[in-house]
């Protein structure tokens, strides 16, 4: 059924794919020119917007990636959007797709990317038509086609960033307005017009409330709940299992295949937080077609029902106050962390049988055991399902935790803004290396 859908794929502009392998400085310049494009994009302002338009979701603007009231409002949402139905399709087995052919994984990638133009579309719609994203009167048509506009460009930046840059333009967004929320939250020196005089930033307002006399160290607790997040995330990005590997075409050569314990890396996070951030957006649509079946939104929050319990709690206070909730939400938002993250490895070819295969076909075995496709299975079942699990409780109870804490940039963008750049890292490491060496190129499949 998938396969009628092709002609529209041809219907929508593609980036074209580099036909040789690019150069170390050439992947560093699209990525810096994609990242400056982006931050141009975050200071376009929408026109028509009305200055009462409040943000229903800075609680996930992070995750996002978003700049609230920037033609870029709606971020990664649509990208990740389609991406959660794709993957409970595939997972499910309604769609029935073999990712590890590249008929089908074209088809994947091309149901995809349409899915997240229709998504940009309809988030425009419904946030402006809801109230959620307040326009002038007259002007909520102009609103969507700037939002949607908007929506489109960061579609194909990403694409451009997957196909000529480093990492994903999903993750280089995510970090950008991470860092950008986190230094101007330290270290902001202007004053807010609610406090004349006061720096916003947290750093310079507690040196300022220590030379009149009255410190309040309160102030410095999202700095410190962020510094905290950091360290436990890259302490938990270095812990892996290792399984030792020898060649059989070569005598003596060994090594060793490290499994992460964050193995699905941090997409469940982002999967996770969108699903939850979409509850809410159908809970504004209901409600504007007086079916307001997932709760009642005001002013932008959701106050009632499913909406409510699954709205991000973001600070400590809501444990006295409403200790139900924050229950619920971390509940979920863990359990759901833990499926994404399953299907995040069975779906990316991260899975058992997958790398069992590579290996094999690298002529790689394990000490101890015969050379087969079926030993390396067997002993990557014992630890790649359960890491898996893990991994992916790990992440959604630390982005819930930290969340809790009003860490800088939100709790959850900081736990993902660590394991982007440090995937990156690795990943420049290696292009480094193998312009240094070009013979690795080979041995590595490039």
């Amino acid at each position: 059924m998938i396969e009628k859908l092709q002609p529209i794929f041809s219907l929508i502009p593609q980036v074209k794919s580099p036909v040789h392998r690019l150069p170390f400085k050439e992947k560093i310049k699209w990525t810096a020119i994609i990242l400056v494009l982006y931050f141009f994009l975050t200071n376009i302002t929408l026109y028509g917007l009305s200055p009462n338009a409040v943000d229903q979701f800075a609680q996930l603007r992070a995750v996002l990636a978003g700049n609230f009231g920037s033609i870029i409002t709606l971020g990664i949402g649509p990208i990740v959007s389609a991406s959660i139905i794709l993957q409970l399709l595939v997972g499910g087995n309604i769609l029935k797709l073999d990712l590890s052919k590249h008929e089908d994984k074209a088809l994947f990638q091309g149901t995809q990317k349409l899915l997240a133009v229709v998504f940009t579309l309809f988030e425009a719609a419904v946030l402006v038509y809801t109230g959620a994203l307040l326009a002038d009167p007259g002007y909520q048509l102009i609103v969507i086609a700037q939002i949607t506009l908007g929506g489109l460009l960061i579609i194909f930046l990403d694409e451009v960033v997957s196909k000529w840059g480093f990492g994903s333009g999903v993750g280089l967004f995510i970090v950008a307005g991470v860092a950008q929320a986190i230094m101007v939250g330290a270290f902001n020196f202007l004053s807010s017009p609610a406090s004349p005089g006061v720096p916003a930033g947290a750093i310079p307002q507690f040196i300022y409330l220590l030379t009149t006399g009255s410190p309040d160290f309160s102030i410095l607790l999202p700095v410190i709940a962020t510094i905290v997040v950091f360290l436990i995330v890259v302490y938990a990005e270095s812990m892996r299992v290792e399984i030792p590997l020898s060649y059989g075409g070569v005598k003596g050569a060994r090594g060793k295949y490290p499994l992460r314990f964050i193995y699905a890396s941090n997409m469940p996070v982002i999967l996770t937080s969108a699903l939850l951030l979409n509850v809410t957006l159908f809970a504004s649509l209901f409600q504007k077609l007086g079916f307001p079946i997932l709760g009642t939104i005001s002013n932008g929050q959701a106050i009632s029902g499913i909406a409510y319990y699954l709205s991000a709690p973001t600070n400590l206070s809501i444990i006295l106050t409403d200790p139900l909730k924050v229950v619920i939400y971390g509940v979920v938002f863990t359990l759901l962390c833990v499926l994404f993250a399953w299907l995040w490895v069975e779906l990316s070819g991260i899975g058992p049988k997958k790398v069992a295969g590579d290996l094999h076909r690298m002529g790689m075995q394990i000490p101890g055991f015969r050379s087969s496709k079926t030993q390396f299975e067997k002993i990557l079942k014992r630890y790649i399902p359960i890491i898996t699990i893990l991994g992916g409780a790990f992440v959604g109870l630390l982005a819930f935790g930290a969340d809790l804490t009003g860490a800088l940039g939100g709790g959850t963008g900081v736990l993902l803004t660590v394991g982007i750049v440090y995937r990156l890292y690795e990943e420049i490491a290696q292009e480094q290396l193998m312009d240094m060496h070009p013979m690795l190129r080979k041995f590595l499949g490039d």
